[in-house]
């Protein structure tokens, strides 16, 4: 269905959990977060109630996303009934790869396409200062074994902060030489952990495009956030997505749905709608899901106004 913008919403990120097995500095307290009841929490048969109903408006492309959506129970068994469901043909996770390596082939029984994959540095004692725990070793096996099966996009996320990984930039853009990799540069947001960083750590896209003048672009396609590049003998794409340099509000496509059961139409805006209250009633929930969508802020105003952007964490928001 279209909002009440005339874009047309046919994409939602589902958050599964707040938590993760890992401590990123510019994403979660290095605490971690504070636990849940279980209540609290959608269980699977209440995600898939809210996808049926989101496919009857439209939307045919589902993300499981986190915190770190591989550390939650059965998560195998929710993909393969939301691939069930008619009118779902995208099923994407977003990981940070840890447990990915062994899990990747039954997922991909269990009908899941694609698949995202944090990766902020190739270095070991990097990676172990950034996500405060758990092995490089772990992710980039996960990669190989992602495209040994034929996951297909397979896409890594790089955030990237001046001073700590910026001198890594040309290291991650060569993985796409040797692999089939869409290589992303993500803009460090002001959100959560990444005010820490965000005013002596922020790097635009346009700084880098800039400083690497072999990029090749190829442009962006209808429904990405990504303005894609390449090198000239590279077997993988390079993109940059850029919420604040450069928003791309008018072509989103996406609503979100936190682990607590509240619609986010627009990542960066405060205003959410619950729609746990609906969930015994299929024709209730449909309209809590489309009033949502109609109310789908036409942009975000990060870069001018703090006041108006959500004050969650990117990790109880969904990445």
């Amino acid at each position: 269905m279209k909002d009440g913008w005339g874009r047309d919403i046919n994409y939602i990120r589902i958050s599964v959990t707040d938590r993760c097995n890992l401590r990123c500095i510019y994403c979660m307290p290095l605490e971690g977060v504070e636990k849940k009841e279980h209540d609290d929490i959608l269980r699977h048969e209440d995600i898939l109630k809210i996808v049926k109903c989101c496919a009857k408006l439209g939307i045919n492309k589902i993300r499981l996303t986190g915190g770190e959506p591989l550390i939650v129970k059965d998560i195998d068994r929710l993909i393969y009934e939301i691939s069930k469901v008619e009118g779902i043909y995208d099923i994407g996770i977003t990981t940070n790869g840890i447990l990915l390596k062994d899990m990747a082939g039954d997922l991909k029984k269990c009908g899941l396409k694609r698949v995202n994959i944090s990766l902020d540095t190739l270095d070991e004692e990097k990676f172990k200062k950034i996500t405060r725990r758990g092995q490089l070793k772990n992710v980039l096996d996960a990669i190989e074994e992602c495209l040994r099966i034929g996951l297909s996009p397979v896409k890594i996320n790089t955030v990237l902060i001046r001073g700590i990984n910026d001198n890594e930039i040309e290291d991650i853009m060569n993985l796409t030489r040797k692999y089939p990799l869409d290589v992303r540069f993500i803009e460090l947001m002001p959100i959560g952990e990444g005010e820490k960083y965000y005013k002596d750590g922020f790097i635009s896209s346009e700084e880098i495009i800039k400083n690497h003048k072999s990029l090749i672009p190829l442009g962006r396609k209808k429904g990405e956030t990504a303005e894609n590049y390449k090198l000239s003998d590279a077997i993988g794409k390079i993109g940059f997505i850029s919420p604040l340099s450069c928003k791309f509000c008018d072509s989103c496509n996406r609503i979100r749905l936190t682990s607590t059961g509240t619609i986010k139409p627009c990542l960066h805006s405060e205003k959410e709608y619950s729609i746990r209250e609906y969930l015994n009633s299929e024709d209730m929930l449909l309209m809590a899901i489309k009033n949502s969508i109609l109310n789908k802020p036409k942009e975000h105003y990060l870069e001018e106004n703090e006041k108006s952007f959500s004050k969650k964490m990117m990790f109880q928001i969904g990445g």
